[in-house]
């Protein structure tokens, strides 16, 4: 629900997308609509063993458009896998890129694409608006419900000599097309599912906490909210419900429209620092980081967090405690019971680790600009 409408410029943009079973049939024919004739899929060797890729080629054949599969791609992509991929792109003189998988794949490629085009080390492009040109035609087709890397102007690589994740922001790495196909997600399994679940629901939480919001971006972010705390435990208890999938699918496509758009904030920003740093699984760093954040955040962003907790289905007016409870107790329904300490992290490496993360793009639309202290707060409470 919009109860007001922002006055000051916004920006939106989106990619052409289509939405449905089946949808990574369509491949074949948005590559040669946009007139490629030899593409670089880009994918990993998990997403191959799924049989997935083996759809796209059918339909690049039909339509005698050539390829090249490179799926040297690892999570948390590197950018030594970007390098990889742009000799491999140039050396089979590619003109298109088609890649399908999840944020690692997508992010990889997207890296490749900004290198082929612009040329030089894909760590210079980190931040807000650093690229000039435009990158070959980009086809998108997720295979996870989270990421929403096919639809956002976000990549993130892996800077494997600092240990640390890089963003970088632009509307050129915008995809041509998204092809989201609900059915692609049935070989996830639940881990997976509830980790790129709970990416899913983090987008949306700081998108429209975020100083950067829109009525836009609060229309995606509010109902992919509300779908993800209906559907996403349904997804647990019966993974092979095809409507439960969609609804999570849907919900990964809104909020990646929201973050897109409205950008991100500190979970974000930590969870990169985390991901660099120990080589963790996104989802699950920014589902440890959600309620500790929050109750940092909810006095500076009170009436937005009372609207999120109304979408989960919370009841009446609550406070930061009350809710930072119940989103407790709906990671722990889910499975996801760790916090950082589990995962390796000790008290000596969180002033790195908080240090890295204020130099993170996405901090800067966070509700309020925290410091240094109150990063390692943060991780504190979440350790």
């Amino acid at each position: 629900m919009i109860d007001h409408i922002e006055l000051s410029l916004r920006k939106c943009v989106t990619p052409e997308f289509v939405f449905g079973v089946e949808a990574r049939k369509m491949s074949g024919k948005y590559a040669k609509n946009l007139g490629t004739k030899n593409v670089l899929i880009v994918t990993d060797k998990g997403v191959r063993r799924a049989g997935w890729v083996e759809d796209v080629i059918k339909a690049l054949e039909a339509e005698m458009i050539q390829y090249t599969i490179f799926d040297d791609v690892v999570p948390n992509p590197r950018d030594t896998n970007v390098l990889a991929g742009v000799k491999c792109y140039r050396e089979h003189k590619c003109d298109g890129i088609v890649t399908i998988g999840g944020g690692s794949p997508m992010d990889c490629a997207k890296g490749i694409g900004i290198v082929v085009s612009n040329m030089g080390d894909i760590l210079a492009y980190e931040g807000v608006d650093k690229i000039l040109y435009p990158l070959p035609p980009l086809i998108c087709i997720p295979t996870t419900a989270g990421t929403a890397a096919d639809v956002s102007q976000f990549a993130i690589i892996n800077d494997v000599k600092r240990h640390v994740k890089i963003a970088i922001v632009s509307k050129s790495i915008v995809p041509d097309v998204s092809l989201i196909d609900p059915e692609t997600t049935l070989s996830m399994d639940d881990t997976l599912s509830v980790y790129t679940g709970m990416d899913a629901l983090t987008h949306a939480f700081e998108a429209y906490v975020s100083n950067a919001n829109s009525a836009i971006t609060d229309l995606y972010a509010l109902e992919a909210i509300s779908l993800l705390a209906k559907h996403l435990p349904e997804v647990v208890e019966r993974p092979y419900d095809m409507d439960a999938r969609a609804s999570v699918m849907m919900a990964s496509l809104l909020a990646g429209l929201a973050f897109s758009n409205a950008s991100l904030g500190v979970i974000h920003a930590m969870a990169h620092s985390l991901g660099g740093w120990l080589d963790l699984p996104h989802g699950l760093c920014n589902a440890i980081l959600l309620d500790s954040a929050v109750s940092y955040n909810f006095s500076y962003a009170q009436r937005r967090y009372q609207t999120i907790a109304t979408c989960m289905g919370m009841k009446g007016n609550v406070n930061a405690k009350e809710m930072c409870a119940f989103l407790h107790a709906f990671k722990a329904s889910l499975g996801v019971t760790q916090h950082l300490g589990t995962l390796g992290v000790d008290e000596q490496s969180i002033p790195h680790l908080s240090t890295m993360a204020l130099h993170d793009a996405c901090i800067v639309t966070n509700p309020i600009m925290p410091s240094q202290h109150e990063v390692e707060e943060i991780f504190l409470h979440a350790l």
